[in-house]
């Protein structure tokens, strides 16, 4: 079983936000797969097939500093590996745009995977980082990320998501290393 966790913040308010690419990302894997998310304690899921896999998508409600706690109930109630749980979270040391997938590592300043890391006292699960740019100054990061992308930002983008649904679609019929090498033979070619 495979679960891919999209990060972001609840609410109409933040909908397309750069902190949510981990929410829109997802929900175009949704909608693509026509899939339909439900509403549980601390974060909304859908559970879907792909070949003979089984995957969980889920988007915690929990606002992005704390989405540990939506992870670690999520996987109390649920049997998955570690190295079977993707995370999907934006990126302000990337360019716009640009995809880059880690196996395990440091939170690298964000407080989404910190708050996971913490919570699952592990650092031990595979990311997908979106970048989300980092046109700001100094102390103005918060605003940032919390700023709607433009509509040329979005049609700037629009490929990168699709290649990132391709990516999570690889990792729900075989996991990291499946997704990787679909990444490194794809990805000059897409971005």
């Amino acid at each position: 079983m495979y679960s891919v966790v999209g990060l972001g913040n609840p609410g109409k308010k933040y909908e397309l936000t750069r902190h949510n690419i981990g929410f829109i990302i997802l929900d175009r894997f949704a909608e693509k797969h026509n899939l339909h998310f439900k509403k549980k304690s601390s974060y909304y899921y859908v559970e879907g097939t792909t070949g003979s896999s089984t995957f969980f998508l889920i988007k915690p409600t929990t606002y992005m500093n704390l989405s540990g706690i939506a992870v670690q109930e999520f996987l109390s109630e649920n049997k998955v590996e570690m190295e079977n749980l993707l995370v999907v979270v934006d990126d302000v040391n990337l360019d716009l745009g640009k995809i880059r997938l880690r196996k395990t590592g440091s939170d690298g300043g964000h407080n989404g995977i910190k708050s996971i890391i913490n919570y699952l006292q592990s650092n031990q699960f595979p990311r997908l980082r979106f970048g989300i740019g980092k046109d700001f100054k100094k102390d103005e990061m918060a605003d940032y990320v919390l700023s709607e992308f433009t509509e040329d930002e979005f049609q700037e983008i629009n490929n990168s998501i699709n290649f990132s649904v391709e990516l999570i679609e690889k990792f729900t019929l075989g996991g990291y290393k499946l997704m990787s090498d679909y990444y490194s033979v794809t990805n000059k070619k897409i971005l």
